[in-house]
């Protein structure tokens, strides 16, 4: 238990974050798996427009310090390698 009212109120703020972080990350991850399945189905066009989604959303997180900035950068790039592969056989 907090025992100053400084360290209770970090504590309720701390709280609040937490849960806006979870829902951000719980959507980028929902994202990221969507365009994860349509590359892997090999549906060009959509697949194309739900890795720019997951690209975006990656990037919104790394913005607002949700995810570190490299997670991100290696989960684009993780991604466009997929769709990159996929496209070209």
């Amino acid at each position: 238990m907090p025992k100053t009212k400084t360290a209770e109120k970090s504590a309720r703020s701390s709280a609040r974050k937490a849960e806006r972080n979870k829902a951000v990350k719980s959507g980028v991850k929902s994202r990221v798996t969507r365009a994860e399945k349509l590359v892997a189905a090999k549906k060009g066009e959509e697949a194309s427009t739900a890795v720019t989604e997951a690209i975006s959303s990656l990037d919104k997180a790394a913005k607002r310090n949700v995810i570190h900035a490299n997670t991100a950068a290696r989960k684009k790039s993780r991604l466009m390698k997929k769709l990159n592969a996929s496209n070209k056989k």
